[in-house]
């Protein structure tokens, strides 16, 4: 009697990771990316139970504590942990309350730009003769302005205030949805799926919104990510200029111009503020970093 050789069973699971796996492992690669998520997920947390975690209430006044240094500085009072500002409020508690608006800023203007900004390209992509010139001239037209400034003519139109800087922002934030969207359109509709698509008698609405927009959307989702701080950065300037969130609502940049007069001989109120936005935009760069690594081929393969 002959005996076969048992072969040996192998796991499809090492194979064939599932996308998850596969993303988070080229995702983990860039550990900058990792201490930016570490960082994100602290200042959500932040966000999200600022009422329970932050010490004082942000618009409470202690008088007798005006401009009192950070607790391990000499005349610093353990009670506030980071110091008071020039009205006598709790910087810790304004700082976590400020990342609630700052959060909401950006993830509210990133939504309003990215739907239209993803259509209007759409459009553009698969008219390219009828409507995709008079589409990118207008996106160029918009280009054509310093993005800060345009978002400062639209918050004077129409009023500073939370609602209006987030339509500013999401208008100033518009044509880079447009440009990448039409470019990834264009790039797809010459692939032999769309073909097949196309011969299958696929609608135009389902040949753009389920055939072509889903491999359209790494791209967007990275450019989404990135555009996520540079929505922080234009409200605290807005902030800044007395045209984003008016006092006395905790916003970061808010924070700064009230207290740039005092620059001198109390550092720490407009340090700390200036710290938050500096460390909270570099940890979204970095997680944009580390997206663009998980989600595009090229880099995929060279990890």
């Amino acid at each position: 009697m002959t005996t076969l050789a048992a072969t040996p069973v192998i796991d499809q699971a090492l194979l064939y990771p599932s996308p998850l796996k596969e993303f988070w492992q080229a995702f983990a690669h860039n550990k900058g990316a990792v201490a930016g998520l570490f960082f994100m997920i602290v200042l959500v947390i932040c966000a999200l139970f600022a009422p329970w975690l932050a010490p004082f209430d942000p618009s409470e006044q202690f008088r007798e504590f005006m401009l009192t240094p950070p607790a391990w500085l000499e005349g610093g009072q353990w009670q506030f942990l980071l110091g008071t500002d020039e009205l006598g409020r709790d910087l810790l508690s304004r700082l976590i309350h400020g990342a609630r608006l700052s959060l909401l800023i950006g993830l509210a203007s990133v939504v309003l730009a990215l739907l239209p900004g993803i259509l209007l390209g759409l459009i553009a992509g698969f008219f390219p003769r009828l409507l995709g010139p008079s589409i990118m001239r207008l996106m160029d037209i918009m280009l054509a302005l310093p993005s800060l400034l345009l978002a400062v003519a639209i918050v004077a139109i129409l009023g500073p205030g939370l609602i209006n800087t987030i339509f500013a922002i999401a208008i100033v934030s518009l044509p880079s949805y447009v440009r990448l969207t039409r470019a990834a359109v264009m790039g797809e509709l010459n692939r032999d799926y769309v073909t097949a698509a196309r011969l299958a008698g696929a609608s135009l609405p389902r040949l753009m919104l389920v055939t072509v927009l889903p491999n359209c959307m790494a791209p967007l989702i990275v450019q989404a990510t990135l555009s996520f701080s540079s929505a922080i950065l234009d409200a605290a300037a807005l902030g800044f200029l007395g045209l984003g969130v008016q006092p006395p609502t905790p916003e970061w940049g808010t924070m700064l111009a009230s207290a740039r007069d005092y620059i001198e001989r109390a550092w720490w109120v407009v340090t700390l503020p200036g710290l938050t936005i500096l460390l909270s935009v570099l940890a979204i760069n970095l997680m944009g970093d580390g997206l663009r690594d998980a989600l595009d081929p090229k880099l995929k393969n060279a990890v």
